[in-house]
């Protein structure tokens, strides 16, 4: 499959260019013949010839380099519609090229019939009849987004300029459509380059001894990444292209062209061309390979969100392309930034900022002779910058508003979908927006209680649930058609809100709150406050209902209430514990934080107590610099403070970190128990539960149920109903638990798989029930990561932090609720109707002062 690669991107960065010229003035185009002539003559090639081509190919293909179908793909009919009116030559010599291309890696018999249709001889390979047919049907509904007839215009953009602020609204098909235009254009293919900045073509020159041994050369380019600011829009939206585009999807296949990448789960095929991943994993790519070389385009998608991640990946994509190539080996990096509702003047400032710092663009005079030799002359763009507008496809959706304020919003839904159920015929599914997976279940409850009691007459009910610590499979239920007769009911947090579109959804219902991370910077607090959405995100929210038809939503609030929203999300960086973005900076090379290149700066206090943080965590030098143990830390995918305690229970030995990997892969989720809401049910939940309570506190009773759910082997769905433990929640804390598990032995912290865990990530030898854990050892490792998250009891009764001196109380779900300990270590501060520690574990206030010292 690699061998196909090549074949067609040897000479297609010098073959490719001049077919402009052959499509305007054909009776002129000799020069651009010869190569294509001579590439069918090399396929009538002697035997003699042919063998001499076999060994060619053998020393020149690298291992490494990704397959792919050279031409254009479905987007084909649009790119050829000016073609058919040309004269014949030139579009038969396409055609023998694309022959050429596909025919002469083929070595097997069972792959010698050729395949009818040109369109998919060119994007599919014949081993999958099925995905063929299917991207063939879709194609039609493809051509109905309202972004399609703009792939000539995008991709015009593209070749002329290094970026691209694009603003199509809702509904325009932006994020599946614009990956597809770009792969198979000429610059978003792998080209072998100099590491020293020059091509290999201008490298000619070269010892034979060189070339053979391929010294300072890389291959750069051929892949198209594009960011989502969620894991399940990256994994939806790849397994949609996956299906327009005809292949397979990641890893299940090496002739795969589009995989994703999220954290703890990466699906890619040597052969992606396109690949979807969400603003962290970029950035963790960018830890190994700072100048993204392996991709030729980077698409960032949602940029109105303005999470933190996106914010630093802005600042570091502007700095590659504004600054010199010859990480690159002096070829561009696209970067084409896309939002439905963002202030695209602020980003065109940004980016404009990046080119007018002095900086050489050495290859500007290039541009202007390629711009000459295709005849464009495109003259809305500016500094390497061009701007789109795409309007989108949206049906009529109705608002309703509540015509008074609402105090308890899971009641208020509960009664709005029923409301819809009763009256409103099908299709038409509910998606309702809540604030987080404690309100989503216990809607989710409510809901299927009233289901039973519900007339036969009326279409049955599918409940599913929809949250970011829902595993994977969970996650995707949501997209699949409801059976006959049968309404779904999307129960869903703001994940939900774009990039994300569940077919058959007609009514939105909207509580108009969200959950947001709060850092409170003097104190060192970081909390999670329910707050009101903003506009953007409200409109967002209608939107959903009005994707394939008519729908309605229902908003939980009044009108004046939504009159009265901010227009746009604060950006996370505002707003957020800087020091995981820091870090990453620090492990990227910027050394001087105060000088990079914020879209949104935030303040300087905010900045000055996230380095302190990194320092007390061991994870930067006494001078500012990131220490081994930060480069570390960097790597893992954690926030510093959980990576700290991470290497430092391995201080400990392998028993404590597997103990405390257990720990951590519970704190990934909301919450492992089924929350107690009546008297009657805590009192029910304690006797359940007893044997998995550990007096230290929380961290042990996590692991202790961890290891008790591991070590059930019969039925594990029927363990948790019996101890009142989520089952959905441990099967997420489960893949955690196998991905962290993975990544230490990567890392060296943990041995060999016979010696510790299985490959399931269930342990095998299982020390961890043969031994007793060690609470003190695995308490001194949280220590290490939460210093400032401590409280001491003080005479009153209460608790006060160390850090700080703000009163705290523990947590009504905590095990150590309502007593009364020295000191308390904490993972989480969060606001309800007062100050509470969550996640609470009883330690020493010695093992503190050592902590802190």
């Amino acid at each position: 499959m690699p061998e196909r690669v090549r074949t067609v991107f040897d000479d297609d960065a010098d073959s490719h260019q001049p077919q402009q010229p052959v499509q305007t003035a054909p009776q002129e185009s000799v020069a651009p013949e010869p190569p294509l002539k001579k590439r069918k003559t090399k396929d009538g090639d002697s035997a003699a010839d042919s063998k001499k081509k076999k060994k060619a190919k053998k020393s020149t293909v690298p291992a490494t380099a990704p397959a792919t179908s050279p031409p254009p793909s479905e987007n084909n009919p649009e790119q050829q519609k000016p073609h058919e009116s040309n004269p014949a030559p030139p579009k038969k010599t396409l055609k023998k090229r694309n022959d050429a291309a596909v025919d002469r890696p083929v070595r097997d018999k069972k792959h010698k019939p050729a395949l009818t249709d040109g369109k998919d001889k060119k994007r599919l390979p014949r081993e999958f009849p099925g995905l063929r047919d299917r991207a063939r049907a879709l194609y039609e509904t493809r051509k109905n987004l309202p972004i399609f007839p703009h792939g000539d215009e995008i991709r015009r953009y593209l070749s002329n300029n290094d970026v691209m602020l694009l603003v199509g609204e809702t509904g325009s098909g932006k994020s599946t459509q614009i990956p597809q235009f770009l792969v198979d254009e000429p610059w978003c293919r792998p080209k072998r380059v100099s590491a020293v900045g020059k091509s290999a073509a201008a490298e000619s020159g070269d010892s034979g001894k060189d070339q053979k041994k391929g010294e300072g050369k890389m291959v750069v380019g051929g892949c198209i990444a594009i960011t989502q600011p969620r894991r399940v829009a990256a994994i939806s939206l790849a397994r949609r292209v996956a299906e327009e585009m005809g292949t397979p999807l990641g890893s299940s296949s090496p002739a795969s062209q589009v995989g994703y990448s999220v954290r703890f789960d990466t699906s890619t095929s040597p052969s992606t061309r396109v690949k979807f991943l969400t603003e962290g994993m970029l950035l963790q790519e960018m830890l190994r390979d700072p100048a993204l070389t392996k991709y030729s385009a980077v698409v960032v998608d949602e940029v109105h969100e303005r999470g933190v991640n996106v914010d630093l990946v802005l600042g570091f994509l502007r700095n590659l392309v504004s600054g010199n190539r010859e990480a690159r080996g002096g070829l561009p990096l696209k970067v084409v930034v896309m939002s439905a509702t963002a202030d695209m003047e602020s980003l065109l400032g940004f980016f404009k900022e990046g080119y007018t710092g002095g900086v050489d663009r050495s290859l500007g005079q290039e541009k202007e002779a390629e711009a000459e030799a295709t005849g464009t002359d495109e003259a809305k763009t500016q500094d390497d910058i061009a701007v789109c507008h795409i309007k989108g496809r949206q049906y009529p959706v109705k608002t309703i508003y509540a015509p008074a304020p609402v105090h308890d919003f899971v009641d208020a839904a509960l009664k709005v979908i029923f409301q819809i159920h009763c009256k409103e015929p099908l299709p038409g599914d509910i998606l309702v927006f809540l604030t987080g997976q404690e309100t989503v279940e216990a809607l989710e409850q409510l809901v299927l209680e009233y289901a039973e009691g519900m007339d036969t007459a009326l279409p049955k009910i599918q409940v599913l649930p929809l949250f970011a610590a829902l595993p994977q499979a969970a996650q995707q239920r949501v997209f699949l058609p409801a059976p006959p007769r049968t309404r779904k009911i999307i129960l869903a947090t703001n994940i939900a809100e774009t990039s994300v579109t569940v077919s058959g959804v007609r009514f939105v219902v909207d509580c108009g709150k969200a959950k947001v991370k709060q850092f409170r910077t003097r104190l060192g607090l970081d909390s999670l406050l329910v707050k009101p959405i903003s506009k953007s995100a409200a409109i967002q929210r209608k939107g959903r209902a009005g994707r394939e038809a008519p729908g309605q939503c229902y908003r939980l609030y009044t009108e004046k209430d939504y009159l009265a929203l901010d227009e746009v999300n604060t950006p996370e960086i505002l707003r957020c514990d800087l020091s995981q973005a820091l870090l990453n900076m620090k492990a990227r090379g910027v050394d001087n934080v105060m000088g990079f290149p914020f879209l949104t700066r935030p303040p300087r206090e905010a900045l000055e107590k996230a380095l302190l943080q990194l320092l007390s965590i061991d994870a930067l030098e006494d001078s500012g610099a990131i220490s081994a143990t930060g480069q570390q830390i960097a790597k893992l995918p954690l926030t510093p403070t959980l990576g700290r305690v991470l290497l430092a229970a391995s201080e400990f030995g392998a028993g404590c970190l597997s103990d405390v990997i257990d720990i951590i892969s519970c704190l990934s989720v909301e919450n492992i128990f089924i929350n107690t809401n009546s008297e009657e049910k805590k009192e029910q939940a304690e006797k359940a539960r007893h044997d998995l309570y550990r007096r230290e506190g929380d961290h042990l009773t996590m692991l202790a149920t961890v290891q008790a759910y591991a070590a059930e082997h019969s039925d594990r769905k029927a363990w948790a109903e019996r101890h009142l433990v989520s089952h959905r929640a441990m099967q997420s804390v489960m893949d955690v638990r196998k991905q962290l598990t993975t990544q230490c032995r990567q890392a060296q912290l943990l041995p060999n798989p016979s010696d510790s865990r299985g490959t399931d990530g269930t342990n095998s030898f299982d020390p961890s029930l043969v031994r007793e854990p060690s609470p003190v050892a695995i308490l001194k490792s949280f220590l290490r990561g939460f210093a400032t998250n401590t409280a001491r009891l003080v005479p009153d009764g209460s608790y006060r932090t160390v850090v700080g001196n703000q009163t705290v109380a523990i947590h009504p779900s905590s095990v150590l609720f309502s007593k009364k300990v020295e000191a308390i270590l904490y993972n989480e501060f969060v606001f309800t109707n007062r100050s509470y520690a969550r996640g609470v574990s009883a330690v020493q206030m010695d093992w503190v002062g050592e902590a802190l010292a």
